[in-house]
């Protein structure tokens, strides 16, 4: 209502001053014209009456004394101009004294060509407005013998202090208005506001774990009392299925903890059956390094297992899943011991270095790996020559390895979701692998992030930083 009355105030005002000025030129350009009329009757009347020749140099003998006569009785300034311009009477004493005794080439253009024979002009002198008629003066037989200028002074003054009144009046009438508006708005909010306010109050205090009161409104109106049936109706239902929800967040704790350790477990098992697998099919009892390749792949075993337990005995919260210690480790040697356990030729491994030392859990090391590995095999599926890259290197003191496939890659829409727990684009799994490296590799001071193209495949990058000095270290390590 406020900006209402406001908004009609301004634009009343701004259509005011509009029509005020309209208004003034037309009052000044139709007196300048009534006078311009009235002073042409004299002169030629003066023209019918003299003895003199009536030619262009007879003008200032015809109006010697008549000019002056003619400006007192219409009060208003008479100049006369032969067709070429040049001064030839002024009713004004100290006109040649003027700088300019010509009219300029423009105006005699302009007034040539008029089509009623008349040119007006508009100009600005000392801060005052001015309009300048110029029209033809003709002897009896209307052949032109002279030009006849009137300055004429456009003195707004009087449309001015009108104006400034009416605008006085309107402001006072406007805000009247608005204190009136004030008021109206100020008491109807109010009405309207307080059962609002009421049921606001209700909806903020509302909680599952306790009992809620009811809306009690009296006198309300029927848009709100609709608001108070569907929040009381909403109360029952709180009421109704505040224990059955504390039962079904209970079972989905306990079912969310399940597929964690499941998915926990399934991680070592995995590269346990493609080792023993790889071991089989490539067991061979004549060749002279066996007994380094069982060695190995006891080692292998051990490590899963070594896995297992730890999941087993330490598993409490997904934050701190499994139980972390920190390790000297040869990244380049622990990332090339997590790949022996697939058997995929299209698997490539490749490092700038022999040694990259890093601060790890030599177990979580594996896990990163394993997962990633993984999920890039599962992304090339489809592809007709796959092929997955994993490099290792250094840059700007950190240890950086990428895992790049060459698969179906991942959508727009999944790349906000894809660290995030149960996600998962497959049609088995929970979704937890990802969002446990990621967890993992933070919790190390490193970082993860990726680069995907639909169709054309996706690249993981895992950083973690590099340690200066390991010969002052009293950590464990591990040399393969």
């Amino acid at each position: 209502m406020i900006f209402l009355v406001l908004g009609a105030s301004i634009l009343i005002a701004a259509v005011t001053i509009y029509q005020y000025r309209e208004e003034a030129v037309n009052y000044h350009r139709e007196r300048l014209e009534r006078k311009e009329d009235a002073i042409r009757a004299s002169i030629n009347y003066e023209l019918r009456q003299t003895s003199f020749e009536v030619i262009t140099k007879n003008i200032p003998l015809i109006f010697r004394d008549k000019i002056y006569e003619i400006q007192d009785i219409h009060n208003l300034e008479v100049i006369l101009f032969d067709l070429e311009g040049t001064l030839l009477k002024s009713s004004k004493a100290s006109f040649f004294e003027e700088p300019s005794n010509k009219i300029p080439e423009h105006v005699l253009e302009g007034l040539k060509y008029s089509i009623n024979k008349k040119y007006v002009e508009r100009f600005k002198e000392n801060n005052q407005n001015y309009l300048s008629s110029y029209s033809y003066i003709t002897d009896n037989y209307f052949k032109p013998i002279a030009i006849l200028n009137l300055p004429y002074i456009e003195d707004d003054d009087f449309i001015t202090r009108e104006l400034t009144d009416f605008l006085m009046k309107l402001g006072e009438v406007y805000l009247f208005m608005i204190l009136i508006a004030i008021i109206l708005s100020y008491f109807l909010s109010k009405h309207i506001t307080k059962s609002l306010h009421a049921i606001s109050e209700k909806i903020k205090n509302t909680r599952l774990d306790k009992a809620n009161k009811k809306i009690d409104i009296q006198n309300a109106s029927e848009e709100i009392a609709t608001v108070v049936t569907a929040y009381n109706n909403m109360i029952d239902e709180l009421e109704n299925s505040a224990a059955a929800l504390a039962a079904n967040e209970r079972e989905s704790a306990w079912r969310e903890m399940a597929k964690q350790v499941a998915h926990e477990i399934k991680n070592p098992l995995t590269p346990m059956r493609l080792t023993v697998q790889s071991f089989e099919r490539k067991f061979n009892p004549e060749d002279p390094d066996i007994h380094e390749k069982i060695k190995e792949f006891s080692a292998t075993m051990i490590q899963q297992i070594d896995t297992m337990g730890s999941i087993a005995s330490a598993f409490s919260t997904y934050a701190n899943m499994p139980a972390q210690k920190e390790e000297t480790l040869n990244v380049v040697k622990i990332t090339k011991l997590a790949l022996d356990i697939f058997n995929e030729e299209f698997i490539q491994f490749s490092s700038e270095e022999k040694d990259i030392t890093v601060k790890l859990d030599r177990t979580q090391l594996i896990r990163i790996i394993t997962n990633l590995v993984k999920n890039a095999i599962q992304s090339v599926s489809e592809v007709a020559n796959p092929s997955v890259k994993v490099f290792v290197f250094t840059k700007e003191n950190q240890a950086l390895i990428t895992v790049s496939d060459n698969g179906i890659g991942i959508s727009k829409e999944n790349k906000l979701k894809i660290f995030e727990p149960k996600f998962t684009t497959k049609s088995s799994g929970m979704g937890l692998g990802l969002a446990m490296v990621k967890n993992i590799v933070e919790t190390y001071g490193g970082s993860i992030t990726f680069t995907s193209t639909e169709g054309k495949g996706t690249t993981f990058t895992v950083t973690f930083p590099i340690l200066a000095d390991v010969t002052n270290l009293k950590t464990t390590t591990h040399d393969f």
